[in-house]
């Protein structure tokens, strides 16, 4: 019995999943045929690619760099420090009212706290992020994320 409903069910499946099935969207133009458009707005984009090396001579950093080691490379050129490595004020303990602010380009940033004065503690790690402070386990200083946008 139920092979015979089958027989019967089957057929009818097929084309109610034919008929439900959406046609396949064709593009009105080739990809390759669409015109190329330039912004023109705003400043240019760093050169994060270095200028190579002439046949035959050995590359150094600056000839081969890429990317952030590029970005930072070109920042020691010029004298500037382009990732914020200072350590933050350890000189007082923040608390609710004046926390240390730790300043970030993004919304969280991992910090390390050695207690004050500095080194009094092992380091204890904290993820901050933005709207929230946190306190250190061992000294009790209150930390808070200064986002630059």
């Amino acid at each position: 019995m139920f092979s015979r409903a089958s027989v019967v069910v089957r057929p009818a499946a097929r084309a109610v999943a034919h008929a439900v099935r959406p046609a396949p969207v064709t593009a009105l133009r080739a990809f390759s045929s669409s015109a190329m458009v330039a912004s023109g707005h705003g400043p240019a984009p760093p050169i994060i690619v270095g200028p190579g090396v002439k046949d035959g001579e050995v590359p150094t950093a600056y000839d081969q760099a890429t990317g952030l080691e590029r970005f930072q490379l070109l920042g020691d050129i010029a004298g500037t420090n382009v990732f914020d490595q200072e350590p933050l004020d350890s000189s007082r303990v923040g608390t609710k009212a004046n926390p240390i602010m730790v300043p970030a380009t993004a919304t969280s940033r991992i910090i390390g706290c050695t207690g004050c004065p500095a080194d009094s503690h092992d380091v204890m790690w904290y993820e901050l992020k933005e709207n929230k402070q946190i306190r250190c386990w061992e000294c009790g200083s209150v930390y808070e994320l200064a986002v630059e946008h």
